[in-house]
Protein backbone atom coordinates (compact mmCIF):
# COMPACT_ATOMS: atom_id res chain seq x y z
CA UNK A 1 0.00 0.00 0.00
CA UNK A 2 1.44 3.39 -0.96
CA UNK A 3 0.65 6.98 -0.20
CA UNK A 4 -0.26 9.47 -2.90
CA UNK A 5 2.47 11.88 -3.86
CA UNK A 6 2.66 14.66 -6.47
CA UNK A 7 3.92 13.66 -9.89
CA UNK A 8 7.70 13.37 -9.96
CA UNK A 9 8.03 12.92 -6.20
CA UNK A 10 9.07 9.58 -4.68
CA UNK A 11 6.20 7.38 -3.60
CA UNK A 12 6.47 7.08 0.18
CA UNK A 13 4.97 3.98 1.82
CA UNK A 14 1.89 4.89 3.84
CA UNK A 15 2.50 3.23 7.21
CA UNK A 16 0.42 5.57 9.33
CA UNK A 17 1.21 9.07 10.51
CA UNK A 18 4.38 10.16 8.76
CA UNK A 19 7.13 12.31 10.23
CA UNK A 20 8.68 15.22 8.38
CA UNK A 21 11.67 13.05 7.50
CA UNK A 22 9.41 10.47 5.85
CA UNK A 23 7.36 13.09 4.01
CA UNK A 24 10.53 14.69 2.63
CA UNK A 25 12.08 11.27 1.92
CA UNK A 26 15.15 11.99 4.01
CA UNK A 27 18.35 10.02 3.62
CA UNK A 28 17.47 7.83 6.60
CA UNK A 29 14.44 8.16 8.89
CA UNK A 30 15.33 6.43 12.12
CA UNK A 31 11.86 6.84 13.60
CA UNK A 32 10.24 5.09 10.64
CA UNK A 33 12.82 2.30 10.77
CA UNK A 34 12.13 1.66 14.47
CA UNK A 35 8.36 1.81 13.99
CA UNK A 36 8.42 -0.63 11.08
CA UNK A 37 11.11 -2.98 12.41
CA UNK A 38 8.76 -5.75 13.51
CA UNK A 39 6.72 -5.80 10.30
CA UNK A 40 8.95 -4.60 7.46
CA UNK A 41 12.45 -5.75 8.45
CA UNK A 42 12.39 -8.45 11.13
CA UNK A 43 10.46 -11.13 9.13
CA UNK A 44 12.68 -10.75 6.02
CA UNK A 45 15.78 -10.83 8.24
CA UNK A 46 14.67 -14.11 9.83
CA UNK A 47 13.87 -15.55 6.39
CA UNK A 48 17.30 -14.45 5.13
CA UNK A 49 19.07 -16.15 8.03
CA UNK A 50 17.00 -19.28 7.39
CA UNK A 51 17.94 -19.36 3.69
CA UNK A 52 21.64 -18.79 4.37
CA UNK A 53 21.96 -21.37 7.15
CA UNK A 54 20.21 -24.09 5.16
CA UNK A 55 22.28 -23.43 2.03
CA UNK A 56 25.62 -23.29 3.86
CA UNK A 57 24.94 -26.40 5.95
CA UNK A 58 23.87 -28.48 2.94
CA UNK A 59 26.65 -27.06 0.79
CA UNK A 60 29.22 -27.80 3.49
CA UNK A 61 28.10 -31.42 3.85
CA UNK A 62 28.22 -32.05 0.10
CA UNK A 63 31.52 -30.23 -0.45
CA UNK A 64 33.15 -31.75 2.63
CA UNK A 65 32.32 -35.31 1.60
CA UNK A 66 33.41 -34.61 -1.98
CA UNK A 67 36.72 -33.13 -0.79
CA UNK A 68 37.50 -36.06 1.51
CA UNK A 69 36.75 -38.51 -1.32
CA UNK A 70 38.87 -36.47 -3.73
CA UNK A 71 41.68 -36.39 -1.16
CA UNK A 72 41.63 -40.18 -0.96
CA UNK A 73 41.07 -40.70 -4.69
CA UNK A 74 43.31 -38.06 -6.25
CA UNK A 75 41.95 -38.61 -9.77
CA UNK A 76 38.52 -37.37 -8.68
CA UNK A 77 39.79 -33.94 -7.59
CA UNK A 78 39.89 -32.60 -11.16
CA UNK A 79 36.40 -33.67 -12.31
CA UNK A 80 34.72 -32.62 -9.06
CA UNK A 81 36.54 -29.29 -9.12
CA UNK A 82 35.49 -28.63 -12.72
CA UNK A 83 31.81 -29.29 -11.98
CA UNK A 84 31.86 -27.15 -8.83
CA UNK A 85 33.68 -24.32 -10.63
CA UNK A 86 31.19 -24.40 -13.51
CA UNK A 87 28.25 -24.05 -11.11
CA UNK A 88 30.04 -21.18 -9.36
CA UNK A 89 30.62 -19.25 -12.59
CA UNK A 90 26.93 -19.24 -13.55
CA UNK A 91 25.28 -15.84 -12.91
CA UNK A 92 22.80 -16.18 -10.01
CA UNK A 93 19.81 -14.92 -12.00
CA UNK A 94 20.65 -17.24 -14.88
CA UNK A 95 20.80 -20.22 -12.54
CA UNK A 96 17.44 -19.24 -11.03
CA UNK A 97 15.95 -19.12 -14.52
CA UNK A 98 17.36 -22.54 -15.38
CA UNK A 99 15.87 -24.06 -12.23
CA UNK A 100 12.42 -22.44 -12.31
CA UNK A 101 10.99 -24.75 -15.04
CA UNK A 102 11.80 -27.73 -12.81
CA UNK A 103 11.25 -26.45 -9.26
CA UNK A 104 9.05 -23.40 -9.84
CA UNK A 105 9.10 -20.05 -8.06
CA UNK A 106 9.80 -21.69 -4.72
CA UNK A 107 12.28 -21.64 -1.86
CA UNK A 108 13.65 -24.93 -3.20
CA UNK A 109 14.82 -23.13 -6.34
CA UNK A 110 16.62 -20.55 -4.22
CA UNK A 111 18.24 -23.14 -1.97
CA UNK A 112 19.51 -25.27 -4.85
CA UNK A 113 21.13 -22.21 -6.43
CA UNK A 114 22.66 -21.02 -3.16
CA UNK A 115 24.06 -24.47 -2.43
CA UNK A 116 25.66 -24.59 -5.88
CA UNK A 117 27.54 -21.34 -5.22
CA UNK A 118 29.00 -22.64 -1.93
CA UNK A 119 30.38 -25.90 -3.31
CA UNK A 120 33.58 -24.83 -5.06
CA UNK A 121 34.71 -22.54 -2.21
CA UNK A 122 34.22 -25.11 0.54
CA UNK A 123 35.49 -27.99 -1.61
CA UNK A 124 38.74 -26.20 -2.40
CA UNK A 125 39.17 -25.07 1.22
CA UNK A 126 38.78 -28.59 2.62
CA UNK A 127 40.94 -30.18 -0.06
CA UNK A 128 43.68 -27.55 0.32
CA UNK A 129 43.63 -27.89 4.10
CA UNK A 130 44.00 -31.67 3.95
CA UNK A 131 46.72 -31.48 1.30
CA UNK A 132 48.70 -28.99 3.41
CA UNK A 133 49.15 -31.41 6.31
CA UNK A 134 52.92 -32.14 6.43
CA UNK A 135 53.94 -35.63 5.35
CA UNK A 136 56.25 -36.07 8.34
CA UNK A 137 53.32 -35.43 10.69
CA UNK A 138 51.26 -38.10 8.93
CA UNK A 139 54.16 -40.56 8.97
CA UNK A 140 54.70 -39.97 12.67
CA UNK A 141 51.00 -40.57 13.36
CA UNK A 142 51.04 -43.80 11.35
CA UNK A 143 54.19 -44.84 13.18
CA UNK A 144 52.29 -44.39 16.46
CA UNK A 145 49.75 -46.97 15.28
CA UNK A 146 46.97 -44.80 13.84
CA UNK A 147 44.99 -46.31 10.98
CA UNK A 148 43.66 -44.24 8.05
CA UNK A 149 40.39 -43.38 9.79
CA UNK A 150 42.13 -42.29 13.00
CA UNK A 151 44.70 -40.36 10.98
CA UNK A 152 41.91 -38.41 9.27
CA UNK A 153 39.92 -37.69 12.44
CA UNK A 154 42.77 -37.02 14.87
CA UNK A 155 45.46 -35.47 12.69
CA UNK A 156 44.48 -34.38 9.19
CA UNK A 157 41.08 -32.78 9.85
CA UNK A 158 42.20 -30.86 12.98
CA UNK A 159 45.22 -29.46 11.12
CA UNK A 160 43.03 -28.59 8.12
CA UNK A 161 40.47 -26.73 10.26
CA UNK A 162 41.91 -23.20 9.74
CA UNK A 163 41.61 -23.63 5.97
CA UNK A 164 38.14 -25.16 6.28
CA UNK A 165 36.88 -22.33 8.50
CA UNK A 166 38.35 -19.77 6.12
CA UNK A 167 36.49 -21.30 3.19
CA UNK A 168 33.31 -21.53 5.21
CA UNK A 169 33.54 -17.83 6.07
CA UNK A 170 33.90 -16.84 2.42
CA UNK A 171 31.06 -19.12 1.34
CA UNK A 172 28.75 -17.81 4.07
CA UNK A 173 29.35 -14.14 3.28
CA UNK A 174 28.86 -14.86 -0.43
CA UNK A 175 25.59 -16.67 0.32
CA UNK A 176 24.29 -13.74 2.37
CA UNK A 177 24.93 -11.51 -0.62
CA UNK A 178 23.44 -13.77 -3.30
CA UNK A 179 20.39 -14.53 -1.13
CA UNK A 180 19.26 -10.92 -1.58
CA UNK A 181 18.70 -11.68 -5.27
CA UNK A 182 16.30 -14.46 -4.26
CA UNK A 183 13.58 -11.81 -4.08
CA UNK A 184 13.24 -12.16 -7.86
CA UNK A 185 12.08 -15.75 -7.26
CA UNK A 186 10.34 -15.70 -3.87
CA UNK A 187 9.04 -12.84 -1.75
CA UNK A 188 11.43 -13.66 1.06
CA UNK A 189 14.66 -12.45 2.62
CA UNK A 190 16.15 -8.99 2.79
CA UNK A 191 16.03 -8.73 -0.98
CA UNK A 192 12.25 -8.35 -0.71
CA UNK A 193 12.23 -4.93 1.03
CA UNK A 194 15.14 -3.85 -1.16
CA UNK A 195 13.25 -4.74 -4.33
CA UNK A 196 10.11 -3.02 -3.09
CA UNK A 197 12.11 0.08 -2.19
CA UNK A 198 13.63 0.18 -5.68
CA UNK A 199 10.19 0.21 -7.29
CA UNK A 200 9.06 2.85 -4.79
CA UNK A 201 12.21 4.92 -4.14
CA UNK A 202 11.91 5.41 -0.41
CA UNK A 203 15.45 5.97 0.86
CA UNK A 204 15.07 4.58 4.36
CA UNK A 205 13.68 1.20 3.35
CA UNK A 206 16.33 0.71 0.68
CA UNK A 207 19.25 1.78 2.89
CA UNK A 208 18.03 -0.08 5.98
CA UNK A 209 17.46 -3.38 4.19
CA UNK A 210 20.83 -3.17 2.46
CA UNK A 211 22.59 -2.26 5.70
CA UNK A 212 20.96 -5.21 7.46
CA UNK A 213 22.30 -7.55 4.77
CA UNK A 214 25.81 -6.16 5.22
CA UNK A 215 25.51 -6.36 9.00
CA UNK A 216 24.28 -9.95 8.77
CA UNK A 217 27.35 -10.87 6.71
CA UNK A 218 29.61 -9.33 9.38
CA UNK A 219 27.77 -11.18 12.15
CA UNK A 220 28.04 -14.55 10.41
CA UNK A 221 31.71 -13.93 9.67
CA UNK A 222 32.39 -12.92 13.26
CA UNK A 223 30.64 -16.00 14.62
CA UNK A 224 32.69 -18.25 12.37
CA UNK A 225 35.89 -16.53 13.49
CA UNK A 226 34.95 -17.25 17.11
CA UNK A 227 34.10 -20.87 16.27
CA UNK A 228 37.37 -21.24 14.40
CA UNK A 229 39.40 -19.95 17.34
CA UNK A 230 37.52 -22.21 19.73
CA UNK A 231 38.21 -25.28 17.57
CA UNK A 232 41.88 -24.45 16.95
CA UNK A 233 43.32 -23.25 20.27
CA UNK A 234 46.83 -24.24 19.19
CA UNK A 235 46.84 -21.47 16.57
CA UNK A 236 46.36 -18.85 19.32
CA UNK A 237 49.17 -20.35 21.35
CA UNK A 238 51.45 -20.29 18.30
CA UNK A 239 50.68 -16.63 17.59
CA UNK A 240 51.24 -15.55 21.19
Amino acid sequence: MSGIAPAGDPVIPDYGQASECVINNGAFCGDWFVDQWSTVFWPPLVDHIYMVVIAVVIGFIIAFVAAVVAYRKKWLAGPIGIVATFLYTLPPLALFQLLVPFTGLTLLTVEIALVCFTLVIIFQAVLSGLAAVPDDVKKSAIGMGLDQRQLMLKVELPLALPSIISGLRIATVLTVSIATIAAFVVDSGLGSPILKAVSSPFNTQFIAAGALAVLLAFVFDGLLVIVGKALTPWTRARVS
